[in-house]
Formats: C-alpha cells, sequence, structure tokens
C-alpha cells in the first residue's frame, strides 16, 4: 500500500509474556482494506491475548503494533480513534442503559449522535426494545448484541471482534455475518477470533490459525476459494491436520 494510505493493520514479531509465561510469540502478519480474517486456533492458543494487544491492552515484548500508520505503544489514542474493539459483555456498565451506553461510545468517537446505521442494526439482531433498559437486566446474549454494537459504532478503519456470535440466536448471528461482510466490502478491515468454522470456511477471505502462541498456517482467499469449490476438503479438516 502507499505511504499516504498505511495498511489498516500490521504486525512485526509481536510477542507477549503474562506471569513470565510465553503467551506470543514473533506474531506478524498485515490487514489491508476490506480484508475479512478469521483468526481461528484451540482454547488457551492466545487468540484473545493477541487482540488486546492490538488493542493496546497488553504490553509488547518485543514488537510492534501499527494501526492505520500509528504505533500501539507510541501514539496510542491515535491508533485508537481508528479502531473498533467489541467490549467484553461482562465489563459493560450496569446501570446505564444501551441507548446510554451507545451514546457515550459515539460522544468518545467524536460523533454528534449515534449514528442511524448503528440503530439499523440494532433493530435486526433484534435489541431495540433493549435500548432503554439498563445493562443489569440483559441476558449473555443482549449483552452480546450491545457489546458488538459498540465496537462496530461509527465503521471504523480496524475492527477486532472476540467470538461476537458467542450467545446470538439464530436470526441475529445471520445478520451480523451479514453486516459484517457489507462493512468489508466497504472497505473496513476485520479480524474476528471465532470458533465458528461455518462463518470462516463461507465468509472470510482470509484465516489464521493461532497454536500455543504461534501462528501455526495461514489459508489465502484462493485457498479458501478451492476449499469452497471442493466438497471433499475443507477449513476445519485443514486446521485440525496442522494442528497434529
Amino acid at each position: 500500500m502507499s505511504q499516504t494510505q498505511p495498511c489498516p493493520l500490521a504486525l512485526y514479531g509481536l510477542s507477549l509474556q503474562l506471569g513470565g509465561k510465553p503467551v506470543l510469540q514473533q506474531i506478524a502478519f498485515e490487514l489491508a482494506a476490506g480484508d475479512f480474517v478469521a483468526l481461528v486456533g484451540p482454547n488457551g492458543s492466545g487468540k484473545s491475548s493477541l487482540l488486546r494487544c492490538i488493542a493496546g491492552l497488553h504490553p509488547l515484548a518485543p514488537g510492534r503494533v501499527q494501526i492505520c500508520g500509528h504505533d500501539v505503544s507510541l501514539a496510542a489514542a491515535a491508533a485508537r480513534a481508528q479502531l473498533g474493539y467489541a467490549v467484553d459483555p461482562a465489563a459493560l456498565p450496569a446501570l446505564l442503559s444501551g441507548r446510554e451506553c451507545l451514546q457515550l461510545f459515539a460522544h468518545a468517537r467524536g460523533l454528534a449522535a449515534v449514528p442511524a446505521e448503528s440503530l439499523q442494526l440494532a433493530e435486526a439482531l433484534g435489541f431495540s426494545r433493549w435500548l432503554d433498559e439498563p445493562v443489569e437486566v440483559y441476558s449473555l446474549g443482549t449483552r452480546q448484541k450491545l457489546a458488538v454494537l459498540l465496537g462496530l459504532l461509527g465503521q471504523p478503519p480496524l475492527l477486532l471482534l472476540d467470538e461476537p456470535l458467542n450467545g446470538l440466536d439464530p436470526p441475529s448471528a445471520w445478520a451480523l455475518k451479514q453486516h459484517l461482510v457489507e462493512l468489508a466490502e466497504r472497505g473496513s478491515a476485520i479480524l474476528l477470533a471465532t470458533h465458528a468454522i461455518e462463518l470462516a470456511e463461507r465468509h472470510v477471505n482470509r484465516a489464521l490459525l493461532l497454536v500455543d502462541g504461534e501462528l501455526r498456517k495461514q489459508w489465502t482467499a484462493a485457498d479458501l476459494q478451492r476449499l469452497r469449490a471442493n466438497p471433499q476438503q475443507s477449513l476445519e479438516s485443514e486446521m485440525v491436520a496442522a494442528m497434529g
């Protein structure tokens, strides 16, 4: 990409230790505008930790993360302004309503009001009737919907989503999948950590396999197209084989 248009995400030798134990080891890849990338791997492989590193929530040792050309360690505010990161549903403020949470995030993004697109997505997710109810009465699935709405608010250039389909009913999951595809088509780069292999096999244009904190394998758009064209092959079977 040109110097005037840095890629939405670039990782250079990213490593992480927590409690003296290695969690991520020398992770390096880039996301271009419009990339819809699935981050897959077994439980405990480091997927959530990787997303948190990109969001600047863990110190890196060593490694660099750049979001739209801004170094997360050196220019955190500028980097985060280009990032949409779905909040942990358990961390949502219990006493605020969904509408108040959306208004708070809109203000933080410098928006005058909650975008109409966010309210339209809330309707598609079956969340509208909960907008003016306090978060403390929400079910897990309803909290998940609000977390996703907050992460996507304003369509930032880079979106990080950690198992966003967890707890969603089938109509809401379908609506979210279609919305993410549309966002990628409009230029957002999306990195989605998921165990939903169906989502990875059918909707993304790249997939990354993380095992024991290492990037074990990558599937390009051509690789995924090959798998989709052959009913005898699947991303799931290749992923299991790569995990050994």
